[in-house]
C-alpha cells in the first residue's frame, strides 16, 4: 500500500523550530518509502486565524525544499463533509446534544481530569438537556472499553475514554466542528494512512480512533514525535521561535542550520557543506539517508541552545 502522509499547521502565526521538526518528520517517513505528502490547513478555529500566515507557512515550507504532490486542504472548506459524518453518528445514536458549560462541569465532576487543560464529563446531558439550558455542543457517547493502539514511535498505548474524558464534543451548537471529528474525516477522505505528528497529540489520538471505528474508517499508522522544548524546558511557541519569510533576512542566513538541526534532532545524519549547500539539498540528503530506527523515542527533547543568530543546537 503507498504511504500517504500530510503536514497540518494551523494559521495562527508563523512557524517555529517544533513545526520545522514535525513537518520534517512527517516529510521523510513518507518520501523515504516513495509515498506522498501533502498539506493540510488547521484553520477550523476562524477567530484565531491570521490570514497573513496562510501564505506565510506556504513560502516559508517552499524556502525550506518541502514538495506537497496534491492540492492542500483546507478544513474551514470542509463542513459538508463533516456534518454527514455527524449525520451518521446520530443515525447510529452516538451523538447528544449537551448544555452544561465549563464552569458546571468543573462544579460536578467527581472523576479526575484528564489533563490539566480538560474536565472530565460525567454525562450530565446523556438523557436530556436539562429545561431552560442554552444548547452548547454535541457530545458523542463514548464506551467505558479500554482503546489500544501500537504506536509506532512511542509504542504500546491505551486508554479508557470512559474514565479519562468522557463523552467528548464533537461539534459547538454555535460553532466549529471540533478538531477530533475532522481530522478523522479528512484523513479518511484524503486516503491517509500515515499520521506522523507532535507527541503531545497522544492523549488525543485514542478520541480519534475511536471516531475512526464507528464511522468504519480505516486506522492509520500513528507516530508520535517527541516535542521539541525550550532551554528553560516550555513548550516553543510560535512569537518567540518563529521562522517565517516574513523576516526573510533573518531565515535566508539561517535557513541551511535550522534544516540541519530538525535532521539532527530527528537523530538523523547532517551531510557536510560539500554535500548539500541548500536547504533542498539538505532535505533531499534526509530523505535518502533517512534511518527510522534512530528517530528519539523519548517524551520531549529540549533545545541545548537555540537564538536567532544561529548557534548551535
Amino acid at each position: 500500500m503507498k504511504i500517504v502522509g500530510r503536514f497540518a499547521p494551523s494559521p495562527t502565526g508563523p512557524l517555529h523550530i517544533g513545526s520545522l521538526f514535525t513537518a520534517l518528520g512527517s516529510y521523510l517517513l513518507a518520501k523515504s518509502k516513495g509515498g506522498e505528502w501533502f498539506l493540510r490547513i488547521d484553520d477550523l478555529d476562524k477567530q484565531r486565524v491570521i490570514p497573513e500566515m496562510m501564505d506565510d507557512i506556504f513560502r516559508t515550507l517552499e524556502f525550506f525544499g518541502f514538495e506537497w504532490d496534491r492540492e492542500p486542504i483546507w478544513q474551514s472548506k470542509r463542513d459538508k463533509s463533516y456534518q454527514q459524518a455527524l449525520e451518521v453518528l446520530k443515525d447510529k445514536g452516538l451523538i447528544y446534544m449537551c448544555g452544561c458549560s465549563r464552569a458546571e462541569i468543573a462544579r460536578i465532576a467527581t472523576a479526575p481530569h484528564g489533563s490539566s487543560e480538560e474536565l472530565f464529563y460525567p454525562g450530565t446531558c446523556r438523557n436530556g438537556i436539562e429545561k431552560g439550558k442554552i444548547l452548547r455542543a454535541a457530545r458523542v457517547r463514548v464506551p467505558n472499553d479500554l482503546i489500544k493502539f501500537n504506536d509506532k514511535v512511542v509504542g504500546r498505548y491505551q486508554q479508557n475514554l470512559g474514565e479519562i474524558c468522557g463523552d467528548f464534543v464533537v461539534k459547538r451548537a454555535d460553532g466549529p466542528f471540533a478538531y477530533h471529528l475532522a481530522t478523522v474525516v479528512d484523513d479518511f477522505d484524503s486516503g491517509v494512512n500515515q499520521v506522523v505528528r507532535g507527541g503531545d497529540l497522544l492523549y488525543s489520538t485514542p478520541r480519534q480512533i475511536y471516531l475512526q471505528r464507528v464511522l468504519g474508517y480505516p486506522q492509520p499508522e500513528y507516530y508520535h514525535l517527541p516535542l521539541i522544548l525550550s532551554e528553560g524546558g516550555s513548550k516553543l511557541s510560535k512569537r518567540d521561535n518563529a521562522i517565517s519569510l516574513m523576516n526573510s533576512d533573518d531565515l535566508l542566513k539561517r535557513g541551511n542550520f535550522l534544516l540541519k538541526s530538525a535532521l539532527k534532532l530527528l537523530g538523523q545524519r547532517i551531510p557536510a557543506s560539500s554535500e548539500a549547500d541548500s536547504p533542498r539539498e539538505i532535505l533531499q540528503y534526509g530523505i535518502t539517508n533517512f534511518d527510522f530506527n534512530v528517530l528519539p523515542k523519548v517524551d520531549s527533547l529540549k533545545l541545548s541552545h537555540y537564538s536567532k543568530s544561529g548557534g548551535s543546537l
